[in-house]
């Protein structure tokens, strides 16, 4: 396994592309499977999380291509079994299931596995799933998807306890592309990534209005067919990154982002004193770390309100700013596993029932540390750049699941940092 040693100290500047979205990527890989032509979707993350979705496509029986962010799909003949021993390694690989019940009318996936933040049902995938005609049956850890007489179109309500789901409304939507009539998915996501989704179901010939609202109307279709797709930047890369230059930053630039989609970041950086400039087309932005600086107050809330997965990040940032600043996690209240991590660099951090009371430090020290999931592991990252000493990462497989090549965008801005094998 890998570690990441940083050292602090170092002062980043000057410009790094952000990459494409993991999030939108996931469920969009995933869809080519509604379509025997081939598709090409682009700006595909070099992540372990992507990669993992197309190992599960070609183990399906798909043909795919991968050359510089560029997957080439092609699902001729596929399979209705997706393969536990891939499956069980990420959460997201069950967004496989309406394409396949759409496609084959049967999809067989285990219950996932990939994520250590707390409980995180698939009962309103399967809630969905039903009301369009499916039987759900479960047998030797594994769910059972039939639709012997098709999909038809319903209305289906996909509120959950800690608001809509994400995966939920991808596979939901994916599967009414291909069922008969119409379904309305009331309570929808309205991240940006089902949106992406959307719009790439809707180029390949399915009929979706409403995509980025918390309503969306699917006109079932007979067939879909290929395409040609470039997935939208990863607004939590580009957060991660804006937090790091507020840290450690003199004028960092990040290409290739949504103004659009980094509102409520944007907001809560700029809060707590820092400068964001973004271009007139807004897809590139500067980050300018202040002077004065404040605590923030902030509660995730689903899109567009403050994102669960920057959570983590924004407490390092907030780990050495002054006054008190208050965190409060809507969506996942046990996601504060980074805390104790950063307690042990000499944050000021008290996490009670999903409220982390974080008060400002004048500096973190280092010390070695271990990455929980995939936005802890950032945090910790971001709180190495500016604590005294060289940080020790371990486990840093969870960040490689979302952040392309991390360590070398960072030494691209001038940090200090290193990969090494651990022993």
């Amino acid at each position: 396994m890998d570690k990441l040693i940083v050292h602090g100290g170092a002062t980043l500047r000057g410009s790094i592309n952000i990459s494409g979205s993991k999030n939108a990527s996931l469920p969009i890989l995933a869809a080519s499977l509604l379509t025997a032509e081939p598709c090409i979707i682009r700006r595909v993350p070099d992540v372990s999380d992507t990669n993992y979705m197309i190992q599960i496509i070609s183990a399906l029986g798909a043909d795919v291509e991968r050359s510089s962010g560029t997957v080439r799909i092609a699902c001729e003949e596929i399979s209705d079994v997706a393969p536990y021993e891939l499956v069980r390694r990420m959460r997201a690989s069950i967004c496989v299931m309406g394409p396949l019940l759409a496609r084959k009318g049967r999809a067989v996936v285990s219950l996932p596995g990939g994520c250590v933040i707390g409980d995180r049902p698939v009962d309103l995938h399967l809630r969905g799933l039903e009301a369009l005609g499916a039987k759900v049956e479960f047998e030797g850890g594994n769910i059972i998807l039939t639709a012997t007489d098709g999909l038809h179109g319903a209305e289906i309500d996909l509120r959950g306890t800690h608001g809509p789901t994400v995966l939920g409304t991808d596979n939901v939507m994916m599967a009414a592309t291909l069922a008969d009539g119409v379904t309305i998915i009331e309570s929808a996501a309205a991240e940006p990534e089902v949106l992406d989704l959307a719009n790439f179901l809707n180029a390949m010939g399915a009929k979706i209005q409403g995509a980025g609202t918390r309503r969306i109307v699917i006109e079932g279709v007979k067939a879909l067919h290929g395409v040609e797709h470039t997935v939208i930047p990863d607004r939590i890369e580009a957060g991660t990154f804006m937090a790091a230059a507020a840290l450690a930053g003199e004028g960092v630039t990040l290409r290739r982002v949504c103004r659009e989609h980094l509102k409520a970041i944007t907001a809560a950086i700029e809060h707590s004193g820092h400068r964001v400039e973004f271009n007139a087309a807004g897809d590139s932005c500067t980050i300018f770390r202040g002077e004065i600086l404040q605590g923030a107050d902030l509660v995730t809330a689903p899109y567009p309100g403050y994102p669960t997965d920057m959570q983590a990040q924004m407490t390092a940032l907030l780990a050495t700013t002054a006054g008190i600043s208050v965190i409060k996690d809507t969506i996942f209240p046990q996601r504060f596993m980074h805390c104790a991590e950063l307690k042990r660099m000499g944050a000021d951090i008290k996490v009670d029932h999903g409220t982390a009371v974080v008060r400002g430090v004048a500096q973190l020290s280092a010390a070695p540390v271990m990455a929980s999931d995939l936005r802890a592991s950032a945090a910790l990252v971001l709180a190495a750049l500016t604590a005294k000493g060289s940080t020790e990462i371990s486990r840093l497989y969870h960040i490689d699941r979302g952040y392309e090549h991390i360590d070398e965008k960072l030494l691209m801005l001038g940090a200090d940092v290193q990969r090494v094998k651990e022993r």
